[in-house]
């Protein structure tokens, strides 16, 4: 089942919103039942000093890698570009390293016994949801 015209703005907006709102209410209901308080909104919220040495080394080998392929992406047709060569396929996989980090580090030195399967449950379902906008969407035809 694929939305027919998923590329109309009004669909798109739709679609994200209603994505954006499941997150939310998922990530307010597991963090009721955890117990976990909340972290503020665009904020890093590192645990301690070590994690956020990590994560800064993270994204900056991630903008290497997005730069570094840009060139070889310009060089290709394009529908003869590789997969994993791709900046959103490379966003997603530093941002599931980022997420497995952040896991990590407050299961070894968070006050919050809970705050990790916090953080992996909203990484699951946001990871869910993101992959089930694409599918239903035929990747907003993008593809």
């Amino acid at each position: 089942m694929v939305v027919e015209d998923s590329t109309s703005p009004l669909n798109f907006i739709l679609v994200l919103g209603i994505g954006i709102l499941l997150v939310h209410a998922f990530d307010i209901i597991i963090r009721k039942r955890l117990k976990v308080e909340r972290k503020k909104f665009f904020s890093y919220n590192y645990v301690n000093e070590k994690h956020k040495k990590i994560d800064i080394t993270i994204r900056i080998i991630a903008a290497a890698c997005i730069l570094l392929t840009i060139p070889l992406n310009m060089t290709r047709a394009p529908g003869d570009a590789d997969l994993y060569f791709q900046p959103w396929v490379i966003i997603i996989i530093f941002l599931s390293i980022t997420e497995i980090v952040r896991a990590v580090m407050e299961r070894k030195y968070a006050e919050n016994p809970n705050a990790f399967k916090v953080t992996i449950s909203n990484y699951l379902f946001s990871f869910t949801i993101f992959a089930l906008v694409l599918y239903l969407t035929g990747f907003f035809k993008l593809l």
